[in-house]
Order: structure tokens, then sequence, then C-alpha cells
């Protein structure tokens, strides 16, 4: 899997919003709810990339198999972190280490921008929680009725963090 950082959507917005598409039909709390239409992801990828948001996209021949966010803290007492967001993987390419890997890049490249602390929600019945804690990721917490899934069931969160510094 080649894995590289966009800093601009262009030739892969249509990729990446049938993705997105894929990943709420199939369930995932991403902030938007089933059915998610084509005009509403392209939005999301069309205003996703800022001073503060890192995006990395992991392919496999040539296909976009996941994706990745690092959101940088704008606040002057926060620079020192870095929340992880829309860690996603296509149903095509589940289980082959797509999402460990991006996470792993994600992680790296944080190191490399001088932060020293991660953080990351996701649900807690979700299979994303054995991923984190494989990698160090430390529960802190849980919300109930954090979020809603795609179907707009409300969700407990769990919230982690790892310290990378």
């Amino acid at each position: 899997m080649e894995i590289k950082e966009i800093r601009v959507i262009g030739e892969y917005r249509e990729e990446l919003a049938s993705l997105f598409q894929m990943v709420v039909a199939d369930g995932a709390s991403m902030n938007y709810l089933h059915p998610m239409s084509k005009e509403t992801a392209l939005s999301y990828w069309d205003n996703v990339l800022s001073e503060q948001v890192k995006l990395f996209i992991g392919q496999i021949d040539g296909q976009i198999a996941g994706t990745v966010q690092l959101h940088y803290s704008d606040k002057e007492n926060g620079r020192h972190r870095a929340e992880i967001g829309k860690l996603m993987t296509s149903t095509k390419a589940r289980r082959k280490g797509v999402a460990r890997k991006l996470l792993q890049y994600a992680e790296q490249a944080a190191k490399a921008d001088g932060k020293t602390l991660l953080l990351l929600d996701t649900e807690k019945e979700g299979p994303a929680n054995l991923l984190y804690q494989s990698e160090g990721y430390v529960l802190y917490g849980e919300v109930p009725d954090f979020a809603q899934d795609a179907f707009g069931t409300l969700l407990t969160g769990n919230f982690y963090y790892k310290l990378i510094g």
C-alpha cells in the first residue's frame, strides 16, 4: 500500500466522495447520516483541507483503500496536540491492515510536525477500539449518546489519547 499526503483534492475528489458514501452506507459514525448524497460527500471533501487539517490516503493498485486526517489545534496553548479524524477504510480493503498503516503514518507525520499528544474518539461498540488499544491509545472516558450512527441510533463515544513525544 502506498500512503501519501493530499494537499489538493482535485483528481481524488470523486473517489473520495464514493469512499465516504460507502463507509456511511455501511453504518460508520462519520458525522453524516445515510443515505449520504454525492453532493454532500463532494462538498465535504471540497472544504476539508486547511492549515489545521492534513489528509492522507492509502492506495492499493492505484485505488483509494482508506483515508485518515490530522486536525491540528489552532489554540495557542494546544499547538502540541492533534486529533486523528475520519480514519476510514473501503469495505473492499478491510482486514488488510489499511487502517493500522494509515494510523501509524498519521502518528509519524504528527511527530515530524512536533506534536506530542494525539486524541481521537470512536463509537464504544465499534471494531476500531481494538485497533486503537493495540496501537497504544489509552481510553480516558466515554460519553453516552455522544453521536448517532449513520442510521440515527445514538451511540456511546469512547475517547482516547496517546503521548507520542
